[in-house]
């Protein structure tokens, strides 16, 4: 039995990182895939690497005419929508006093608003088919990093947000999940990252301990296997929040340059 095959996902953040294997591990267990991201070679190789069972949408999550263009255009190209992932989101440290208008602004905006948007546009389309939206949550709402302040506000947001969305909406049969996810190898969060705030980040975070606690970065292809066992659930369960950590002690690669 293949429970999620022939049903089909909206990731958002779907170009790169774990985004990218969430589509992957979801494409492997039967889904065809509505990828959105902003315009990029790499969310277009989506398409080319999965061929029919993806299709991409390029979208800025931070603009709700284009999120619901986005999400109409993907349940007409596929005929439903079963599944929708809110995974499109950045985080950048930043010592919080030195924080732009536009960095702080724009947390605000894709972490939050544009989870949103697409979950606001995408409930029509889940009400018909008793679906279900997984929103992609972090450890650091447990534990807050040091210059990652707001990127965990913003994450204890969505899992509010998630749990006040799922008494809504519990009555039309559309489940509401968080994915609380620990620290992943080979995310993209970083690549806009200076020297100087790589350094300054990592070596603060070996300061108050906050490196150690979060292990030795999990696999992202073993974190997208957490997000289809969620989806291939009965129907008649639902989980509402499902934290998965590193199990292994160690440190991210940036802070062991710190040693």
């Amino acid at each position: 039995m293949e429970p999620l095959k022939d049903k089909v996902a909206v990731v958002t953040g779907a170009s790169k990182g774990m985004g990218r294997h969430f589509v992957a591990a979801l494409v492997g267990s039967g889904m065809k895939v509505a990828a959105l991201a902003r315009p990029s070679p790499e969310l277009e190789s989506l398409a080319e690497a999965f061929g029919e069972a993806v299709a991409t949408f390029a979208c800025d999550v931070t603009d709700p005419d284009a999120v619901r263009c986005a999400i109409d255009a993907a349940a007409a190209r596929f005929g439903q929508i079963d599944v929708l992932v809110n995974n499109a989101a950045i985080y950048h440290p930043f010592a919080f006093e030195e924080g732009s208008d536009a960095l702080i602004r724009s947390h605000l905006d894709v972490n939050v608003l544009g989870l949103a948007w697409a979950s606001r546009a995408a409930i029509p389309h889940l009400r018909r088919t008793r679906g279900q939206i997984v929103n992609i949550s972090s450890e650091s709402v447990r534990h807050p990093f040091p210059m990652l302040a707001l990127y965990a506000a913003t994450k204890a947001a969505v899992e509010v947000l998630s749990e006040g969305l799922r008494e809504e909406l519990r009555s039309e049969g559309i489940r509401i999940s968080v994915l609380r996810s620990g620290s992943v190898s080979g995310g993209s969060g970083g690549e806009s990252w200076s020297e100087e705030t790589r350094k300054k980040f990592f070596a603060k975070i070996v300061q108050t301990g906050h490196a150690a606690m979060s292990g030795a970065p999990a696999s992202p292809q073993s974190m997208a296997r957490g997000l289809v066992s969620i989806l291939s659930l009965p129907r008649d369960v639902s989980v509402d929040l499902v934290e998965l950590r590193a199990a292994e002690e160690g440190v991210p690669e940036g802070a062991r340059q710190q040693d």
